[in-house]
């Protein structure tokens, strides 16, 4: 780890402590793992109140199994893309009862295997449920972590394994947690609120627009002179 990524992650925990939090709330294995599906261009906020209700129609990975498609999609449709969410996850929740005993799998190839299921969802899965150290790359995280320099990358895969490269793996789940809360409150797209951030001063990006800027100021300047 180099001497920026140590500061980034040292101001981060000041400002946000330690604690691990999932913001998808959930009670076992199968909840987070749908909620995560239903969180695909949704916000969590979005998701957590769906989940209120759904959880409480479909209790067991059988009820999601058995559900009727148009219930379902109905169940769900505040999420957005709701058609191929009901659609995975009744295809989901029958490959894990067909494959593994109706319980959610913590193997990341397993999961992947599975209907709906990349590898943002698998490590969410991972990281909370089964503890395994895991790098989670949502929209906040691939924006934010190229804005601090601490990835180069725009493919979320690749951003995950420059990451894992970059981040102690005691950090990996933390990151993720810190990176949306930074995301939601400061480092918001497309308007940063970079005046109060208290990453600024060692924010890559930041100091390339105040140059650019600079440089127009002084550019606008010598035409008005001349």
């Amino acid at each position: 780890m180099n001497k920026h990524t140590k500061e980034v992650i040292e101001r981060l925990e000041a400002q946000y402590g330690t604690e691990y939090v999932c913001y998808l709330h959930h009670e076992n294995a199968l909840q987070l793992l749908i909620a995560t599906m239903l969180s695909a261009q949704c916000t969590d906020a979005r998701v957590n109140i769906v989940t209120e209700d759904l959880f409480q129609k479909y209790k067991t990975v059988y009820d999601f199994a058995a559900a009727e498609l148009k219930e379902l999609e109905k169940d769900i449709h505040s999420t957005g893309f709701y058609h191929n969410k009901a659609k995975n996850i009744i295809a989901c929740c029958n490959q894990l009862i067909e494959r593994h005993g109706g319980e959610v799998p913590s193997d990341l190839e397993a999961l992947t295997s599975l209907a709906g299921v990349g590898r943002k969802t698998a490590n969410v899965v991972r990281g909370n449920i089964f503890h395994e150290p895991s790098v989670v790359v949502d929209t906040h995280v691939k924006r934010i972590s190229k804005k601090l320099g601490i990835t180069k990358s725009d493919d979320p895969v690749k951003a995950e394994f420059e990451l894992m490269k970059a981040l102690p793996k005691d950090k990996w789940i933390l990151w993720n947690i810190h990176i949306i809360r930074f995301g939601r409150e400061i480092c918001k797209a497309p308007s940063p609120k970079c005046e109060m951030c208290f990453m600024s001063d060692i924010c890559p990006d930041y100091k390339a627009r105040m140059k650019e800027i600079k440089k127009s100021i002084g550019t606008q300047k010598r035409k008005r002179k001349e």
